[in-house]
């Protein structure tokens, strides 16, 4: 038994999200007031977390909330890919986007490749005001929270070996 815990646990790594979140902050056009309001909403929250977004939200939350959001690409110019690669490299730990599904988006796959790199990295995700206002509120946004993804290297070993 002990042998299959300690091959189970070579599967797995322990990530650390920290007190201070690193929040990527996402809106559609549809959706950009809904977020600038929530975002006045959690203004104290927020202020206490470093924070970024894509293009235009990220620009709009700036300089009517006043809150500093670094600035990545817009969506459909390649932000979200970018917001996919920061949760890869452990530089994102949540993200809120408020997405439209209500409107086709030309950019429809790079939105589902950065919900799946959130889900594969185990990261939290709102993806509408309600899922965002119980996570924002949520006594872990206080704390450090360790969270177990898959140890990719090991796999990817253990792949190559079995080939």
């Amino acid at each position: 038994m002990d042998e299959v815990n300690k091959k189970n646990s070579d599967d797995f790594i322990t990530l650390s999200l920290g007190k201070q979140k690193n929040i990527a902050l996402i809106a559609h056009d549809g959706k950009k007031q809904e977020m600038l309001d929530w975002c006045e909403w959690n203004k104290e929250i927020l202020s206490k977390h470093f924070l970024s977004g894509t293009g235009t939200t990220a620009r709009m939350i700036t300089d009517r909330i006043g809150l500093p959001v670094r600035i990545f690409n817009s969506g459909p110019l390649g932000g979200d890919q970018q917001i996919g690669a920061k949760i890869i490299e452990g530089v994102l730990d949540f993200v809120v986007f408020f997405s439209d599904p209500l409107t086709a988006q030309p950019h429809d796959t790079d939105i589902r490749a950065l919900l799946r790199i959130a889900l594969v990295y185990d990261i939290p995700i709102a993806t509408n005001r309600s899922s965002a206002d119980f996570m924002i509120t949520s006594p872990l946004m206080n704390e450090e929270y360790q969270r177990q993804v898959l140890n990719f290297h090991h796999a990817a070993q253990k792949r190559a070996e079995e080939l």
